[in-house]
């Protein structure tokens, strides 16, 4: 657990309010200021490749969903990156394919299984730091 320092700043205006009643006006600030450790940083590390990985995962099944042109530069690049990271979970299941006039959609749920087997290796890794921080 990081370590937490607040801060409590009050004030106090006093005056008459429009029924010639006193009047009492509190405010009251609280700021937080968080220590950011080491570990904090690593599981920020974590989280934040895992999202780089969904979010190309997320693009290659939406390419592949919708037919995108292959022989285009930008698919192309989505598909070499991702590729190494669905390869080990291709075989689980069959690939459905489905073409209309020229376009060929494909749905593979490897990557679907992809996408979730890293999301649940990144809350292990992070789950480990955390138990690490306890001890320290």
């Amino acid at each position: 657990m990081d370590d937490v320092k607040q801060t409590v700043t009050e004030t106090d205006d006093s005056g008459i309010d429009a029924t010639g009643a006193p009047a009492r006006q509190q405010t009251k600030r609280i700021q937080t200021e968080t220590a950011v450790n080491g570990n904090t940083t690593a599981q920020n590390v974590v989280w934040y490749i895992l999202g780089l990985v969904e979010i190309l995962l997320g693009l290659r099944f939406t390419l592949k969903l919708f037919g995108a042109n292959s022989a285009n530069s930008f698919v192309d690049l989505i598909y070499s990156v991702t590729r190494p990271l669905t390869a080990p979970f291709d075989s689980i299941f069959g690939v459905t394919n489905t073409t209309t006039g020229q376009t060929n959609s494909v749905f593979e749920p490897s990557i679907l299984v992809a996408g979730f087997v890293y999301a649940l290796v990144a809350w292990g890794i992070v789950k480990l730091i955390t138990i690490n921080q306890k001890n320290y």
